[in-house]
């Protein structure tokens, strides 16, 4: 089982950008030594969900400060960004890192990010596919030339991501679903998917059931289905009574989603709901690995067995607090990893 850290830089009310920035920064950092196999910085525009606006940039700090610890992005969104820019970016992180570095790609939201980056919600909602097909030729091919919504003409690839000095292929490429759409377009290109924290075992079983329908239908073949590698995002928090764990998370957390998922706004004005704040903790603490660290095993190897899923992407700040983000990680890697061994 591999084991990592979801990094937001996540900012709590009363908290400044920087203060959350560095607490994403130290999570990250302290994943390494914790023995903990990878972080995933998540990218978010012109809200306190997330602070971080550039899950690559962010990753490429964080791939030179550690040796050993593998760094995705969750994600970085397409929709906003050249297709070609995010490939050389990737190849850059890949090349450098010693193929330490995994994209993670996705559609984002109908937020007024489209119209700042110039976008539109066309991009949004029809050009995904397009814009990630153009990707991933980007970084499986030598020479490439655009079409659609990014006419160019033929240009190389430099550098190109499989030339390495360690051999292999490019970088991981993992698909963000949260939709049967996405699912289809992850199955149809053999990409593992990154499924999100409010995302329960039951449901991401049958979301696995369809991507490897839909994978086999595509033509790909039994080894690419089987030895998929997705990714579940989720939250957890360890102390030495159950209950404490939960009750941390819901002094802190609603807060934050109040604040954090209160400031998106839609690029065209359309009517969106927000969950309750402490229902949805309430959920999340239900799903994910809250509590003792046996707890904490136990509920991280139930979803394995549910859903086969065998990679984990855990937000370890729901506190809320630097020295208790540092101990989460650390007990998490000292406390919870070596039962699920």
């Amino acid at each position: 089982m591999r084991i990592g850290t979801f990094v937001l830089g996540a900012q709590f009310p009363g908290q400044g950008q920087g203060e959350a920035l560095h607490r994403a920064v130290r999570t990250a950092e302290l994943s390494e030594p914790a023995g903990l196999d990878s972080a995933w910085i998540a990218e978010h525009h012109f809200v306190p969900y997330g602070t971080c606006p550039s899950a690559l940039t962010l990753a490429a700090l964080l791939l030179g400060r550690t040796r050993t610890l593998r760094v995705g992005t969750a994600v970085t969104v397409l929709p906003t960004a050249h297709p070609v820019a995010v490939g050389e970016q990737a190849a850059l992180l890949h090349l450098t890192s010693g193929g330490r570095f995994t994209l993670g790609v996705g559609r984002g939201g109908p937020w007024v990010d489209l119209e700042v980056f110039g976008a539109g919600i066309e991009a949004y909602e029809e050009g995904f596919p397009d814009s990630l097909d153009l990707l991933l030729r980007w970084l499986s091919e030598p020479r490439v030339a655009g079409g659609g919504r990014f006419p160019f003409r033929e240009v190389a690839v430099v550098p190109r991501p499989a030339e390495t000095l360690f051999g292999g292929p490019g970088p991981e490429v993992v698909l963000a679903c949260t939709s049967p759409k996405s699912v289809r377009l992850a199955a149809e290109r053999g990409l593992p998917m990154l499924l999100g924290m409010h995302v329960g075992d039951e449901e991401k079983a049958e979301v696995l059931a369809l991507w490897r329908r839909l994978a086999r239908e595509a033509g790909h073949g039994p080894e690419t289905v089987a030895t998929a590698a997705h990714v579940s995002a989720g939250v957890a928090q360890i102390a030495d009574e159950g209950a404490e764990a939960a009750r941390v998370l819901l002094k802190s957390m609603p807060g934050w989603f109040r604040l954090g998922l209160g400031a998106h706004v839609t690029v065209d004005g359309r009517a969106r709901t927000m969950r309750d704040p402490y229902a949805y903790t309430e959920l999340l603490c239900s799903l994910h690995p809250v509590g003792t660290p046996r707890q904490c095993a136990d509920r991280l190897a139930a979803t394995a067995e549910r859903t086969g899923i065998s990679r984990f992407a855990l937000l370890a700040e729901g506190s809320g607090d630097l020295a208790a983000t540092e101990e989460n990680v650390r007990r998490l890697g000292a406390e919870v990893l070596p039962l699920l061994r």
